[in-house]
């Protein structure tokens, strides 16, 4: 859509690649006083295996002879004994070919994509773009995300061992137009003029709840199981927590301001002890039409600063808010404008507190298809990107860490105020208000030392009052509502995006991906710009194909980690466990984790360590490296806070020159991370989930094809064909991958 934000090359720009963060907070100080002890990392080794393809776009195993069979124990379960993690997989190489590309002794399948029904009397999809937007409330959403298998016993009830029948849940967090109709999308006059295109739009937002079976090792989904349910941009939300109820949750759909309508860009996950799933709602600014220059004069000094700060300032990306229903009373699509159009003093009689009903983490009990989600305003309002729990223990809090995904933005901890009881691991939602209905919540702050510090969000400290100068928070509600603003009083770091936070269950420690950040300058930053610093210590030149397009910033992401001292402490420590970069690169200032062919990378997103083999999962979004290879996952063994040591990064850009010290963990090499899996063209790597017994292991791939405009009568056009090959249209789909001779995927203790 030509509304769309472009880049300087024409693209189109999510509002995570521009970011709103202008408080001025520094990112890190830029000099280290201490220095942390090295340690060294596990060793281990692999069986031999090879990459080769086949078929219309699966890369699968041929023989798998000498893949080595690995143990289902998790680490944490065997104190005392001295084993190491192993890989038990050759790398697979970089390609651009329109393939799932896996190791031999490997099979890719694909198991649920865009538009395949998950009711009876649902015809099969014809992907031509042509089915309503009412049968997409019974199909398979659009750009497949983040998702979570439930092991499910004879009786239907959530079973944490249960491998060969269970839900798999997961996100929808956007749409591909050029795709999802006909022809695209119908804008006359930036509207759109085609109700049910948007209703389709709506309805391939959200969550899939699927109910999936094995046999002979093959999974399939259950079309007609009456645990089958589609959770939408429509579905009835509670909205719980402290901030329910809140004066600025008033709408004309709640007029108590209990509760709101719909989900929207869900993008990664998380869950919960008591067998519940989490979806978190990531870039919902965009969705709302609010025009700065004619809605300002309506509001206050203070809405005006909130809405800036979340990016509620356009006619909405989508336009859903432009369909027009006269003579009725349907807000379906009127919903989405959240400018003031009605008369009353409290919003009751219009949408302009929308907005404040998105951004939230919402609970969803997969088990009880009647059930209404619940967003959990004690977690937080931002662009969520994940959550991810400690360990439970019992007598200790439950504690979630989640990203803000967006260009100097921050990282989140959540500590429950009750203390974990295991009988609570049946309890489904009643857990859940129990424990994340009732928090703290914190911000974190890095320290030069090596150190550093989560800074409690709480009304009537940390400059969270009523005096604050840039924006006046009235009570525990608005700093909830507005935990941007919050995090910028209290002084948090802004990092690179920080996305997606994985928490190794072997150690408790805390990983979190940052994704790559243009805006990452060596002097004289502007607003919206943030200095090279001891956490995000990398500014460079990337240069892209033959042209040698210049990419300057850190375009290729790193993935930062931290220990806290305890579940509910409020220091830690911390260091950078890998750095993106091309193989090629200088090892001394850009390719700091001497990545090699087998296993270099960029821009980091999806993060996910299995609880039955130890191993970390890290999977890329990138646009930086993709003239040498699409997106990927690879397989990593994660070692530990410390491992590394300092390191003094030298920067030079032009006349300027600047040193940066920094922590890093020690460097992997081809034993501890390998490329376990390479997409089809244009295509996103994100969502990753396994079995109990770690044999089989789910991953999405969202939006093959994305970046070519379509020309319809011409499909050799389209940017990508897969899964189904030929002259098909790209879907998102989920795929399952298992080993040939029925083991663990990965690898494991050894």
């Amino acid at each position: 859509m030509d509304d769309l934000p472009r880049s300087a090359c024409g693209e189109l720009l999510e509002p995570e690649d521009i970011g709103t963060n202008s408080s001025g907070n520094p990112s890190f100080d830029s000099v280290l006083t201490a220095c942390l002890s090295r340690r060294s990392i596990l060793k281990g080794t692999f069986g031999l295996a090879s990459s080769a393809f086949f078929g219309t776009g699966l890369l699968a195993c041929r023989g798998g002879h000498g893949v080595l069979a690995a143990p289902t124990t998790p680490p944490v379960t065997a104190p005392g004994v001295a084993k190491s993690l192993k890989l038990n997989f050759n790398a697979v190489a970089k390609s651009l070919a329109d393939v799932v590309a896996v190791p031999a002794g490997y099979t890719a399948s694909v198991l649920y994509r865009l538009g395949d029904p998950i009711a009876a009397g649902i015809a099969d999809y014809k992907n031509d773009g042509t089915e309503s937007g009412a049968s997409f409330a019974r199909r398979a959403g659009d750009h497949h995300d983040g998702m979570h298998f439930f092991g499910m016993s004879a009786d239907g009830k959530y079973s944490a061992s249960n491998s060969d029948r269970g839900l798999l849940v997961m996100n929808h967090e956007a749409i591909t137009g050029a795709y999802l109709h006909a022809n695209g999308q119908t804008i006359v006059s930036n509207a759109r003029t085609v109700a049910d295109e948007v209703l389709k739009e709506m309805n391939a937002h959200g969550v899939s709840i699927i109910e999936v079976n094995r046999s002979d090792s093959v999974f399939s989904y259950k079309k007609d199981s009456t645990f089958n349910r589609r959770i939408t941009a429509l579905t009835e939300m509670s909205l719980s927590g402290p901030a329910a109820k809140s004066p600025m949750m008033i709408t004309a759909y709640s007029t108590d301001g209990s509760k709101t309508r719909g989900t929207v860009n869900n993008c990664a996950n998380g869950y919960t002890p008591w067998g519940t799933y989490i979806t978190c709602e990531e870039n919902w600014a965009g969705y709302f039409c609010r025009v700065a220059a004619t809605d300002d004069a309506n509001r206050t000094a203070k809405e005006k600063t909130s809405f800036t700060r979340y990016g509620v300032n356009t006619n909405g990306t989508h336009l859903w808010a432009t369909v027009t229903t006269a003579g009725t009373s349907d807000t379906t699509f009127s919903r989405w404008n959240a400018m003031k159009t009605g008369p009353s003093p409290d919003g009751s009689d219009d949408f302009r507190n929308a907005p404040n009903t998105y951004g939230w983490i919402v609970e969803i009990d997969p088990f009880t298809p009647t059930s209404t989600p619940k967003k959990r305003t004690a977690m937080g309002r931002f662009a969520h990107e994940n959550a991810a729990y400690l360990p439970v223990v019992a007598g200790q809090p439950v504690v979630y860490y989640m990203g803000d995904d967006s260009r100097g933005e921050y990282l989140y901890k959540y500590v429950s105020t009750a203390m974990w009881d295991p009988v609570d691991a049946t309890r489904g939602l009643a857990a859940g208000d129990k424990y994340l209905d009732d928090g703290k919540l914190y911000v974190a702050k890095f320290n030069a030392d090596g150190t550093g510090s989560w800074i409690a969000l709480k009304f009537g400290s940390n400059d969270l009052t009523a005096s604050n100068t840039t924006y006046a928070f009235a009570d525990q509600p608005d700093v909830l509502i507005n935990t941007r603003l919050a995090a910028d009083a209290v002084g948090a770091t802004r990092l690179d995006r920080p996305e997606w936070v994985a928490v190794n269950p072997a150690n408790n420690e805390g990983y979190l991906t940052l994704t790559n950040n243009s805006n990452r300058v060596l002097a004289n930053p502007t607003s919206n710009q943030q200095l090279v610093d001891a956490a995000n210590p990398r500014f460079y030149n990337d240069p892209k194909g033959s042209a040698g397009t210049t990419q300057k910033g850190n375009p290729n992401g790193h993935i930062i980690r931290w220990k806290d001292a305890s579940a509910a402490a409020t220091s830690f420590q911390w260091d950078v466990f890998l750095f993106g970069a091309r193989s090629t690169a200088s090892v001394a200032d850009i390719n700091v984790s001497n990545l090699t062919a087998n296993n270099d990378f960029s821009s980091p997103d999806g993060l996910w360590f299995s609880n039955n083999t130890g191993l970390l999962w890290i999977q890329t979004d990138d646009g930086a490296y993709t003239d040498v290879t699409n997106c990927m996952m690879l397989a990593a063994v994660a070692g530990k806070v410390g491992d590394g040591g300092k390191k003094t990064i030298n920067h030079v850009d032009g006349a300027t020159i600047k040193a940066v010290d920094t922590y890093v963990g020690a460097a992997p090499d081809d034993t501890h991370l390998r490329r376990f899996l390479v997409g089809p063209k244009e295509c996103e790597i994100t969502g990753v989930a396994e079995t109990p017994d770690g044999k089989a292991l789910f991953v999405n791939i969202q939006h093959p094809g994305e970046d070519s405009k379509p020309d319809y009568a011409n499909p050799a056009s389209y940017g990508s064909h897969w899964p189904d090959g030929g002259t098909s249209r790209p879907r998102s789909a989920t795929i399952v991958i298992t080993r040939s001779d029925g083991g663990t995927v990965g690898g494991g203790l050894a």
